[in-house]
């Protein structure tokens, strides 16, 4: 019974102590797991909080911009304007006083602008290229801001590829095919186009060689190519597509800004909504991400990764969505140079050639004319809709025939019903744009007031 008992106890013992060393085993494995489960469990913590925290600043927003959103001109047309006034002051006394505080800046921008007026106003041969270089510079100026107002987004942007640029393109394209020439005499041309005479005193040179006379004309009266009316628009083409790009600048540098905490527009809404979009994909996997929310995602992932090539390829294209790409470039600290260099490249290279082609090819003559033939076909609607359009085609080609200075009345009998709707169409645009300026102004006020916060 002893030994039994013995051996009862020995197995006991062996089993309590093989059960303690499995425990023991049991208990060390997890410590090895335990460290990458709680930096995951860690940074999971924090996504929420973030996100918590975001959802409530959000909410803020929400309220504060539902406020704001009833600040509009024809509502509160006298409290609005006011507004307008007070933000207009606040921004033009920021930015005094940020460029005063570049002391070396302003010093030599002032001997500049001295040293400029000083050759504008004396006399002498050199009036002559001062003159073609002040036209030259504002007209190129003009299509610079037009290219700004495009993309800059004040309120909403105005999109004068379709009021401004592509009808010039489109223009030039008629009138090269019309006159046979790309070379229209200057002026009235840009601001107006008119088809050059076959022989002009100003475009004749004249040789003489045993005394024959011999007139060599020097227009392009050769068969017009695709290339010419590309090259004969380049530089309005080039200078709105730059226009674009810097209007690309603002989100870049408002993002950059809160991320290196220098300023206090971190509550911008902007900004919140891509954190917030960034932390819910990074979260859910972009399971609860709308099918808007996952392209401006894989926008964010595509820049993120690729860097400047993925901004080229996003500047490349016609893009709704190339403002996230200035705040992802500017809250990663991406380079301002590899931002804006491959946007300029993008914008106001490859996306603006690309346009233009398109342009010349759908307005080129044989285009238009087989266009219009084609409208007849539209069931009910055709007869009506190819009327308008042909009135149009005569108009235009009835104002490139007549000389510099003549009135149009002896060359277009009619206004067509084409261009009185598209000048509509631009005044409203145009008085669309301004009131949304206006609304935009005098919202941001009403934020930074109620906020307390001193942004622009």
């Amino acid at each position: 019974m002893n030994f039994k008992a013995g051996i009862e106890s020995h197995t006991t013992m062996g089993t309590l102590s093989t059960s303690s060393s499995s425990r023991r085993r049991k208990g060390k494995q997890p410590k090895s797991t335990s460290i990458p489960n709680s930096k995951l469990t860690t940074s999971s913590k924090n996504l929420e909080e973030q996100e918590h925290l975001l959802a409530k600043k959000k909410s803020q927003q929400e309220m504060l911009r539902h406020e704001a959103d009833k600040i509009v001109l024809w509502r509160h047309p006298v409290c609005t304007i006011n507004y307008c006034v007070l933000e207009l002051i606040y921004i033009f006394h920021h930015i005094i006083k940020r460029f005063v505080s570049y002391r070396k800046t302003l010093f030599a921008s002032i001997i500049l602008i001295l040293f400029l007026t000083f050759l504008y106003n004396t006399e002498g041969s050199h009036q002559t290229s001062i003159q073609t270089i002040e036209t030259l510079f504002f007209w190129l100026l003009y299509w610079f801001g037009l290219g700004v107002a495009s993309s800059i987004g004040l309120g909403t942007g105005l999109h004068t590829f379709l009021l401004y640029l592509g009808p010039f393109i489109a223009q030039v394209t008629l009138a090269a095919y019309e006159c046979g020439s790309i070379k229209f005499p200057r002026p009235p041309y840009p601001n107006e186009i008119v088809c050059p005479s076959l022989i002009s005193t100003s475009t004749v040179r004249t040789i003489t060689n045993d005394n024959d006379t011999v007139l060599t004309d020097l227009l392009e009266t050769g068969p017009i190519s695709f290339w010419k009316i590309l090259w004969k628009v380049k530089i309005e083409a080039f200078f709105w597509g730059l226009g674009t790009a810097f209007g690309e600048l603002p989100p870049y540098f408002m993002a950059r800004a809160a991320r290196l905490g220098t300023s206090d527009n971190s509550d911008d809404e902007e900004l919140l909504e891509f954190e917030a979009l960034v932390i819910n994909a990074e979260l859910y996997s972009s399971r609860n991400l709308t099918l808007f929310e996952r392209v401006r995602y894989l926008v964010y992932r595509l820049i993120k990764r690729i860097g400047f090539l993925g901004i080229l390829l996003c500047a490349s294209i016609p893009n709704p969505l190339f403002d996230l790409a200035g705040i992802t470039c500017g809250y990663f600290l991406i380079s301002f140079w590899t931002f804006f260099l491959a946007t300029i490249i993008g914008k106001a290279l490859i996306k603006m050639s690309i346009q233009t082609v398109f342009i010349i090819f759908l307005f080129s003559e044989h285009h238009v004319e087989r266009i219009i033939r084609w409208m007849k076909h539209i069931p009910h609607y055709g007869g009506l809709l190819q009327t308008p359009f042909k009135d149009w085609l005569l108009e235009q080609k009835g104002k490139m025939h007549r000389k510099p200075g003549e009135n149009l009345t002896n060359h277009v009998t009619k206004i067509s019903a084409l261009t009185k709707v598209f000048n509509l169409f631009v005044a409203g645009m145009i008085i669309y744009f301004i009131a949304s300026i206006i609304n935009s102004l005098a919202q941001r006020y009403y934020k930074r007031t109620r906020t307390g916060l001193k942004t622009m």
